[in-house]
């Protein structure tokens, strides 16, 4: 599959062609003859003269009428004038930007509804959290200011696009008109998401003091970024470095087995991988170009995982797989329902045997209790064959579990119907921390995210209180990833990605990375990763998910990708370029720098996940391991050649 390149680049013209303003010329013409003008109309039986002006007043009203009519022409009188332009065309060879409005109005207003029957009041002195601004352009765009409009802007060719029921471009006639437009909007953009008017005080309130290059990007430390970016570059590549001449090919493309629709990815380090389905697990051989079907398949006939699905067979379908005991044994979550992700217990299986050879329960202080999450105790924790022991999370939980009972022992599974898992280390929050998605480094270190978009790091020697605690950016954090160093974070929104850099340096002058202590307030902005307006409005009402950095887990080694799934989309962004601030994405930007130069992977099928294999099956020629994407009823491989990949 190649890339799907935005057409979002096309210079908007000054002049256009009669064809493409012909309709705002109609309209003009239609609106001055119908203005105090007799009608005309065949079927009309008499004539029908103008009314006559009944005072001097309504003359002057009305001839000022018709100044302001013929001067708005050229929008020299407009305030706030803008030419408005739509995209049309989609990704095909004949998209091109037309002009919806020559010259027309724009407004940031306040309004309680986005009915537009409702009326609209300009903004007054404090904020009411009934109430939100909305960007009006004309009659043709009314839209509530969030992050779901994706606006991008273009300093230099004075313009901004976004997505509101279609895409969109206004074009400035002055610098100045940009500045001001996007200085506003980025007030807007601040109270609507917290509820506060944009100013320093509040600012405060929001991001605290240690973070304020987070409110002012402009301002933020940057350096280390550019460390970070330095440190990296004296390190000796172990594959040969991704450049503009290299492109994904397809290799290898596997059906779901069973006519089931594959649920989950479950990557392997070590010989095979696994498709988990809602009636069994596919698994899969790993080579140097992708994963390849072995022809075996792991049913869910167990009478242990039976009973369950005669009670309720749409909760049965394990939502979370994961692997343990060099990835002999897979763990199996299912829901309680379909609207709820946290569950009770989980299924033991030994993949060799096929076996489930038991369900466990979570439980604290004799008390039944709920886990919305699991994952290894750290990067390469599954290939261990004597691991026994993995992390569990929930809304205000954050724990680590044993298999073995409190003096170490393996319990005997076979007698027990139902064993206990062991709580050995964590904590119950009384309430507010909202945990949704977490992640492991390769020592161990753990990073949360949160409902509130607040992203916690806990070290390995505690999981009370976390070292740091990054603001949140008004969006929830859905999914996470860490680098197996430790040093930069990856939070998935339903919008935009955003990477932070977790390092710093203490007062000794040495780096470290904010698990191991508090960060002080030399804190780097963070950066984010998003979709161009057209490519936003293709992937329709998709949101971002499972968005992590390609696999290592060895010291020295470094990722070289980042993938995230929306849609029918797999994005692909190359790390690297990410980091160089010198990144042309990165010029003339307003608020925090956003990157949108990514490789996109299409698909016919909604993908229900994007992985990269682990680095080891990267082969010489190739700078990163092939890339997995999986939909309902098929799993392809793509490996990274040299021709034509252009991020």
């Amino acid at each position: 599959m190649g890339a799907n390149h935005s057409r979002e680049d096309l210079e908007l013209s000054d002049s256009e062609s009669d064809s493409e303003s012909q309709e705002t010329t109609h309209q003009e013409s239609e609106s001055e003859d119908t203005y105090g003008t007799p009608s005309s109309h065949p079927s009309d039986h008499k004539r029908t003269d103008p009314e006559t002006p009944s005072s001097l007043d309504e003359v002057e009203a009305r001839l000022k009428a018709l100044k302001l009519k013929y001067n708005n022409r050229n929008g020299s009188n407009l305030k706030n004038a803008v030419k408005l332009y739509l995209h049309v065309g989609g990704h095909t060879a004949n998209s091109k930007w037309v002009v919806a409005e020559k010259h027309v109005s724009y407004a940031f207003v306040k309004t309680a509804s986005n009915d537009e029957e409702d009326d609209d009041y300009e903004s007054e002195e404090g904020s009411d959290s009934n109430s939100w601004w909305v960007l009006k352009i004309g009659s043709k765009v009314r839209a509530k200011i969030d992050e779901n409009l994706q606006l991008k802007a273009f300093k230099e060719q004075r313009r901004v696009d976004f997505v509101a029921n279609g895409v969109w471009a206004i074009k400035f006639f002055s610098p100045e008109e940009w500045d001001n437009f996007t200085k506003t909007y980025q007030g807007c953009l601040f109270e609507n998401t917290y509820g506060y008017e944009a100013n320093d005080e509040n600012k405060l309130k929001v991001y605290g003091k240690d973070f304020l290059g987070w409110a002012d990007p402009a301002a933020a430390d940057d350096s280390m970024w550019e460390d970070a970016e330095e440190s990296l570059m004296r390190t000796p590549p172990t594959k040969t470095p991704l450049k503009e001449g290299h492109d994904l090919t397809e290799e290898f493309e596997e059906a779901a087995a069973n006519g089931s629709a594959i649920q989950s990815l479950a990557l392997g380090a070590l010989d095979n991988s696994f498709l988990v389905s809602d009636s069994g697990i596919q698994v899969v051989r790993n080579y140097h170009h992708g994963i390849q079907g072995k022809g075996i398949y792991v049913n869910f006939d167990d009478k242990k995982l039976s009973a369950r699905k005669g009670a309720n067979a749409s909760y049965s379908t394990p939502r979370k797989a994961l692997l343990m005991k060099a990835e002999t044994n897979m763990l199996l979550m299912s829901p309680l329902n379909e609207s709820k992700p946290h569950s009770k217990g989980l299924h033991q299986l030994d993949i060799e045997t096929g076996k489930v050879v038991s369900e466990w329960r979570f439980e604290k202080d004799g008390a039944d209790i709920t886990m919305r999450d699991i994952t290894n105790d750290s990067k390469g924790a599954q290939m261990d064959p004597s691991g026994s022991t993995f992390l569990g999370l929930d809304d205000n939980r954050l724990c680590r579990w044993d298999m073995r009972d409190r003096r170490g022992m393996v319990q005997n599974i076979v007698n027990e119907s139902t064993p206990v898992l062991n709580w050995t280390q964590g904590h119950q929050f009384s309430r507010g921390t909202n945990f949704q998605c977490f992640a492991t480094t390769g020592d161990g270190s753990i990073v949360v995210g949160s409902l509130d978009g607040k992203i916690r790091l806990y070290s390995t020697s505690s999981m009370r209180q976390a070292k740091t605690a990054f603001p949140g950016l008004g969006s929830p954090i859905t999914h996470v990833d860490v680098t197996y160093d430790g040093r930069w974070i990856l939070g998935t929104t339903d919008t935009y990605l955003i990477l932070i850099c977790s390092l710093f340096t203490d007062k000794d002058g040495k780096t470290k990375t904010g698990f191991s202590g508090r960060m002080g307030n030399r804190i780097a902005a963070p950066r984010l990763l998003k979709l161009n307006p057209l490519d936003s409005h293709m992937a329709g009402a998709n949101k971002f998910r499972n968005a992590q950095f390609s696999w290592v887990t060895e010291n020295g080694k470094q990722e070289r990708h980042l993938v995230a799934t929306v849609g029918k989309f797999s994005v692909i962004w190359n790390f690297q370029q990410v980091k160089d601030g010198s990144h042309e994405c990165y010029q003339n930007q307003v608020g925090l720098k956003s990157c949108y130069c990514y490789k996109i992977v299409l698909k016919d099928d909604s993908i229900v996940d994007s992985r990269f294999m682990h680095e080891k099956f990267a082969v010489s020629d190739s700078p990163e391991a092939p890339l997995v994407v999986a939909t309902p009823m098929k799993v392809s491989s793509f490996s990274i050649s040299s021709r034509r990949l252009h991020m």
